[in-house]
């Protein structure tokens, strides 16, 4: 098939990626596939536009092709997404062609936006469609209305929010959701109720509809339409959890004089909730000597920012506080076999020396390196639980890895991803 002829007219890429200079640019987009051996295929949603994965070393880049103008806006977007620490895939560069016999305006040529493909995640449709992901399912729709919220949090006004356009990644038994598209969006300071409303009302219908779609899909297990269809009665919930998660958010307390201890309590509050408070405001209430109080938070990764400046590990939030929780435990112990108290980041060293590093190292062994490892440890944590209940005694880390392992070798879907089968859309 001939495609008409194109050369590569500018490209802009971030510092600490490749330069892209030895893919197909001559050819259009959909084109790469046929000539370019770093084209492969990963697990995907929709998308309106023609996209393509390249794979550099262990790193997978995304291109999109859309007029160059657009492709611009939506990397300025990303970026500010970025700037402000809201969940979204990572934005890498622009890359402009031109086609031979024509002569398009600048903005009109074609643009391909290049992002970094989100490691270990999922589209929404592999949630359905593959065997040992069903009890993630459930998890979708707090899911989505978390990501919401952060993005409204953050003055991100989304324009198209749909379950195509979003990525999930396993969090400890949850998910975490990642804004993948941004051409239709708008940042602002601050969102007012009407843009918010606006948003809520789009990912509704897209919601029903992507749901809808999917249910349709002659290839689908005959039992999977109907629970489609509930689905498609309960997307609304996914308002209803948002408006609640929101009004926790920017729940305001009125204080006594004597009542600062809640102060310390309501951050408390936010933080098991995963949020950081960066601020908090007390204003006279009018109403005599008490004060209003409200929070101001700046993300959903308190737990992420607390294990970081500990041990130096990328985890989602829910992953996080349960490697913290272990932390805890493990200082608790320390302290009453040495009888002093031990600090926090003593017990971090002795658990990533003693419990996770040979752990995870056991694993790799036993069953290949995962794409997330966080998440490996935080199923075997799940694991050794749920033997130790039913065993009505602590079975002990070494126990839970062994049954862990042979349960994985029978169900291979329940383990996390390997490396190598993320880049296989078969196999999801």
């Amino acid at each position: 098939m001939s495609h008409p002829a194109r050369r590569l007219h500018s490209l802009h890429i971030r510092q600490g990626h490749p330069d892209f200079l030895d893919l197909p640019w001559e050819l259009p987009l959909e084109a790469w596939t046929e000539r370019s051996p770093r084209v492969v295929e990963v697990p995907r949603g929709l998308s309106r536009h023609v996209v393509v994965f390249v794979s550099y070393g262990a790193t997978i880049y995304a291109f999109k092709e859309t007029p160059a103008r657009v492709a611009q806006r939506e990397y300025d977007l990303l970026r500010g997404l970025e700037d402000r620490r809201l969940p979204s895939v990572c934005p890498v560069g622009i890359a402009v062609q031109t086609e031979e016999g024509t002569d398009s305006a600048p903005g009109d040529r074609p643009g391909l936006l290049i992002t970094q493909y989100l490691a270990s995640s999922l589209p929404y449709r592999a949630l359905f469609m593959h065997q040992g992901l069903e009890r993630y399912r459930s998890r979708l729709l707090d899911a989505m209305a978390g990501l919401l919220v952060r993005l409204h949090l953050g003055g991100f006004f989304w324009g198209d929010c749909s379950l195509s356009n979003v990525l999930f990644r396993r969090d400890a038994g949850e998910l975490q959701a990642y804004a993948v598209d941004a051409e239709t969006s708008e940042l602002h300071e601050q969102l007012s109720a009407g843009q918010r409303e606006m948003d809520l009302q789009i990912m509704e219908e897209n919601v029903a509809g992507g749901l809808a779609d999917l249910a349709a899909r002659v290839e689908l297990a005959e039992e999977l339409p109907q629970e489609l269809e509930a689905w498609q009665e309960t997307a609304a919930s996914i308002r209803q959890r948002y408006e609640r998660l929101w009004a926790e958010i920017n729940r305001e307390l009125i204080l006594q004089p004597h009542e600062s201890y809640r102060i310390h309590e309501r951050i408390r509050t936010l933080n098991d909730l995963g949020f950081s408070v960066g601020e908090v405001e007390l204003l006279a209430s009018g109403q005599g000597s008490q004060l209003r109080m409200r929070t101001i938070v700046t993300d959903r990764e308190y737990h992420r920012h607390q294990l970081h400046s500990l041990t130096g590990i990328v985890a989602e939030e829910r992953q996080a506080s349960l490697l913290l929780n272990e932390m805890q435990e493990m200082k608790a112990t320390l302290t009453r076999k040495l009888d002093r108290s031990v600090p926090l980041s003593v017990a971090a060293f002795r658990w990533l020396d003693e419990r996770y590093h040979p752990t995870l190292s056991r694993l790799q062994k036993e069953l290949g390196r995962a794409a997330d490892t966080a998440e490996l440890y935080c199923q075997v944590l799940e694991h050794k639980w749920f033997l130790s209940e039913r065993a009505k005694r602590d079975v002990g880390l070494d126990a839970a890895v062994q049954d862990y392992v042979a349960l994985s070798r029978k169900q291979p879907g329940i383990a996390p991803l390997l490396e190598d089968a993320a880049r296989d859309p078969k196999a999801l």
